[in-house]
């Protein structure tokens, strides 16, 4: 399991790691990336995968019961999976559901794509060919390269001749077969038409329309302006080492230590001072403008030193000798080193197929300041109340148009309600599985799946 340790950052120093940031990048203004659900976003009303639409119930908070705000929609097809793949997470801004459970909630949409599946159906095969193909050309017998071949005693004298037949330069090389066909081109086989073969790549990479939500329970919710949601590698640049002017050392604290207490212990257990908040603050400081952190089956970037930190990273003691000069004395001090290691009591399997859920992703504080940044044109889930559709229905556009606005407003800028979160992270099915039932003996279409939520509340 990977380790967790304060010098983690400045081994990566210098690296481009494999985490991918989400960023903001403008304003959604496009009425069809609006409503296609390969557009990744930050706010706005969800897009849903070509299929029958969600229940509603899956936005509600499950403190209040309110609907919930679209915080993110997340483009992210499994790899070699011929299922298009969008993650929603929702959250409530409600000063009395922060720091409860259920208050943010997180969802997975599977829809089969069957143009895709084909495609990638044929990618794999030739692909398998061409890996058959050469494991046989490996297999086959290696000419010797330091024997002389006897063509070589018919040849003119010449001093070079010895070095040319070692290295093989006098006679050609053998003719390679012809490779098969790349495993990432497209496939033509005769069978497709020309607007397939136009679009081909089309199949592989955009989703098809999304399901319009107009007339719509979804449509008629809260929601903030849409933003793009747009990715970019994580770069931790080198670090550099101070100057020291001229007559100053560095003073090691071991040395100087008289009570015993080594510099490492004196540094864990400081109580003024979170270590892992620090770590966090200086991840994030290369890229300020971070909404997301995303690596499928990575390890998340922990907020602060909470129970939930000591969930996820476990403690480890081994003992390091420490040898005495003076008294020539070996004596064994205990090392704490932390283990992402997650139990099932705080990130349960996957309540279908069994298997464990895997860190996916995680939302980082930035994402509430873009928020709150953004006018909302519809209503906001504060300026509702359970049991008044047939009210809100009876109500001119105008005055619910006034009253959202003025919500607004109170919610997003002081009135007392607001998201209070440091990092939300959200762990998925490893397998992405879409089994009909807890039985999995049929794999359907299309599934809708709620995934492990896990909260570091701001401190």
């Amino acid at each position: 399991m990977p380790d967790w340790s304060d010098d983690d950052d400045d081994e990566l120093a210098g690296v481009e790691t494999k985490v991918l940031l989400g960023v903001p990048d403008g304003l959604i203004d496009d009425p069809a990336d609006i409503t296609d659900a390969a557009v990744s976003r930050i706010g706005g009303h969800p897009a849903f995968l070509p299929s029958r639409e969600p229940s509603f119930e899956s936005s509600l908070c499950k403190v209040c019961s309110f609907p919930m705000h679209l915080l993110l929609q997340i483009w992210c097809p499994f790899e070699d999976s011929p299922r298009d793949r969008a993650l929603y997470v929702w959250g409530c801004s409600r000063g009395g559901c922060q720091k409860k459970d259920g208050s943010i909630r997180a969802w997975r949409g599977l829809r089969y794509n069957e143009k895709y599946a084909a495609k990638l159906e044929k990618k794999l095969a030739i692909k398998k060919e061409h890996e058959k193909a050469m494991a046989a050309e490996q297999a086959k017998p290696k000419t010797n390269p330091f024997a002389i071949s006897t063509s070589a005693l018919n040849t003119p004298s010449n001093p070079f001749a010895l070095g040319n037949q070692i290295f093989g330069a006098s006679n050609p090389p053998p003719v390679a077969p012809s490779p098969s066909p790349s495993a990432e081109e497209p496939v033509s086989d005769g069978s497709d038409t020309d607007d397939e073969s136009d679009s081909s790549q089309q199949f592989l990479t955009v989703a098809l329309a999304a399901t319009t939500l107009d007339d719509s329970p979804w449509k008629a919710t809260s929601a903030y302006d849409p933003l793009y949601l747009s990715t970019t590698s994580e770069y931790l640049p080198p670090v550099t080492q101070p100057k020291l002017p001229p007559g100053v050392k560095i003073i090691d604290p071991d040395n100087e230590s008289k009570s015993g207490t080594t510099w490492s212990e004196a540094y864990e257990n400081s109580l003024d001072i979170d270590h892992v908040f620090e770590r966090f603050v200086k991840r994030v400081s290369h890229e300020s403008e971070q909404c997301l952190r995303y690596e499928l089956g990575g390890t998340p970037l922990p907020f602060a030193k909470d129970d939930i930190f000591d969930r996820l990273f476990s403690t480890s003691t081994s003992n390091i000798t420490t040898v005495t000069k003076s008294a020539f004395t070996v004596t064994p001090r205990p090392n704490q080193q932390r283990n992402y290691s997650p139990p099932t009591n705080l990130i349960p399997p996957c309540s279908i197929c069994k298997s464990p859920r895997i860190f996916e992703c995680q939302l980082m504080p930035n994402l509430i300041n873009i928020l709150k940044n953004t006018i909302t044109s519809t209503a906001i889930a504060t300026s509702d109340q359970p049991g008044d559709q047939d009210q809100r229905r009876k109500k001119t556009r105008e005055q619910m148009d006034g009253e959202r606005k003025k919500a607004v407003e109170e919610a997003l800028k002081g009135g007392g309600d607001g998201m209070s979160w440091g990092t939300v992270m959200i762990f998925s099915c490893e397998k992405d599985c879409c089994y009909v039932t807890a039985d999995m003996g049929e794999e359907s279409k299309e599934c809708w799946r709620e995934e492990c939520v896990i909260v570091q509340w701001d401190m």
